[in-house]
């Protein structure tokens, strides 16, 4: 099961990202389909459908510009809004204690359920775009998604709350799994994609950030059941509009239809237990399997799942913090927030900058000489963004103090922001170039996996954290453990072609 893949379509120039393949950036529902097709050759069975040639006006990347452009909207914004609903809520964790007569860890498991079902969604999302097409996934998982985040704004108790949100994050999940599949889908990430990649990669990342922010001010007003009203507002007209417009950019889904329509037999596909058991390695066994035994997967998802995780914790830590130190109410400290989203968008500028000043300066060199760009290469934005982080957790940790200008300690969190950015899209562009295109899906979806299992559990001992080492030393231990984790991207640009060359998994050698 875990032996090392096969190239099943193209072969690859060494120097090649797998983010230029013909199905752009990896997912599990994409690696499944080459995993049936792979078997159909080896069967001897007839070769799967193709486009008719490299122009054919069915392919989503030969789509006009525009068209392309509008399909990249759904998967982002409702990444967007999945995302926001996770902390949304978070600021107004005080109304919930004394509405449902619990304690504060118990009112803050609604987020960490929430969360846990971004981890699991991913596997319902792929074996119904294998069999369904993206396009139905969106259409019916977002759907639900509203059902059950209108549930949790209708929840009678606790017990209800934290159920509502575990589905309500299992079907909001799909709308982040598939939505990579879709942006690889329309564009050629090598080519006129980076901006549409990049406009995805952000926006569960600007959703995490800007929940307490929106949370903030309409529970001020409102009660907390309003940051639920608010995600429908959004979501809902978002839903509406979307819809009727999106077409279907999945491979096969396409080609499937367009053979019945042409009444060109279809090759035979495995049976549905089959699939399912194919699915399941690729979103589940396989991505477990890779952080116990690969060392470049176990790093680089430790290091973005730590930094997700202190996000997490912040969403209960900053209005503990500035409410205690500042007396800042929860609109306040909603606000506080916004010093993430710059850091994020900073971020991803600066990502940006070095990716066309360095690596895409390598990269043409290296096509034009015939060698092989270092996929090393990718983790100087990590490099720069490991500071950031340290540097945040320390100087949040000994400013934030009555003695001192709250504006302090809320500018530490820009590079708090502006470190996570450059950490979570070098690791994952690190992970996809490195891997070929069957274990670069398993491999991000082990990222995430963990990564969403560090932001679920986090918040659970916020505050006892820092009620009990105080916030000097609560936001210090964070800070001690960032600066042993920023060994790892200098680590893996020093001896990375050590361990992709070992590794038991098909990668880029060399």
């Amino acid at each position: 099961m875990f032996k090392k893949g096969v190239e099943t379509e193209k072969p690859r120039e060494p120097y090649e990202s797998s983010t230029s393949s013909e199905n752009g950036m990896p997912d599990a529902v994409a690696a499944v389909d080459i995993e049936l097709q792979e078997e159909e050759q080896q069967q001897g069975l007839p070769a799967a459908l193709d486009w008719d040639g490299p122009d054919d006006p069915a392919n989503p990347r030969n789509w006009p510009f525009l068209d392309r452009a509008f399909q990249t909207l759904p998967p982002a914004l409702f990444s967007f809004v999945v995302t926001l609903a996770s902390p949304i809520y978070t600021t107004a964790t005080q109304q919930i204690q004394q509405e449902f007569n619990v304690s504060f860890e118990t009112a803050v498991v609604p987020l960490t359920t929430h969360t846990i079902g971004f981890a699991l969604g991913p596997m319902l999302a792929a074996p119904l775009s294998e069999m369904f097409g993206r396009k139905y996934v969106y259409i019916s998982s977002f759907a639900f998604f509203l059902i059950f985040t209108m549930a949790s704004g209708l929840a009678p108790n606790i017990a209800a709350l934290c159920v509502f949100r575990l589905i309500a994050g299992c079907l909001g999940a799909p709308a982040l799994a598939v939505g990579a599949g879709t942006i690889g889908d329309v564009w050629d990430t090598h080519k006129d994609g980076g901006l549409a990649a990049m406009f995805f990669i952000m926006s569960p990342f600007l959703g995490s950030s800007l929940g307490p922010v929106f949370g903030g001010l309409i529970s001020y007003h409102r009660t907390w059941r309003w940051t639920m009203w608010l995600v429908l507002l959004v979501g809902g007209p978002l839903y509406l509009l979307f819809i009727p417009f999106m077409k279907e950019t999945y491979k096969p889904a396409i080609l499937k239809k367009r053979a019945i329509q042409r009444g060109t037999p279809l090759p035979p596909r495995p049976k549905g237990s089959e699939a399912l058991k194919k699915i399941l390695t690729v979103t589940l066994v396989r991505p477990v399997h890779m952080l116990v035994t690969e060392p470049i997967v176990i790093a680089l998802s430790l290091y973005t799942a730590f930094t997700f995780g202190v996000l997490f914790l912040f969403f209960a830590a900053i209005p503990y913090s500035f409410g205690t130190q500042y007396g800042f109410d929860r609109r306040e400290s909603g606000l506080v927030f916004c010093a993430s989203v710059f850091g994020i968008l900073l971020g991803a500028v600066v990502f940006g900058a070095i990716d066309r000043t360095i690596y895409k300066k390598k990269y043409e060199e290296a096509i034009a000489n015939g060698r092989k760009v270092p996929v090393e290469l990718r983790l100087i934005g990590a490099m720069v963004g490991s500071f950031g982080l340290p540097l945040s957790l320390f100087w949040f940790a000994w400013t934030c103090k009555a003695s001192v200008h709250w504006i302090v300690p809320a500018l530490s969190v820009i590079f708090f922001g502006f470190g996570m950015m450059l950490i979570f899209l070098s690791a994952a562009t690190y992970l996809v170039d490195t891997y070929q295109y069957l274990a670069a899906a398993s491999a991000m979806a082990a990222n995430g996996l963990l990564r969403y299992g560090f932001g679920a559990v986090f918040p659970l001992f916020a505050i006892q954290m820092y009620t009990n080492l105080g916030i000097g030393w609560a936001s210090s231990l964070l800070g001690f453990i960032s600066v042993t984790l920023m060994a790892v991207p200098f680590v893996f640009y020093r001896f990375g072609k050590y361990f992709r060359e070992r590794s038991s998994y098909d990668t880029i050698k060399g």
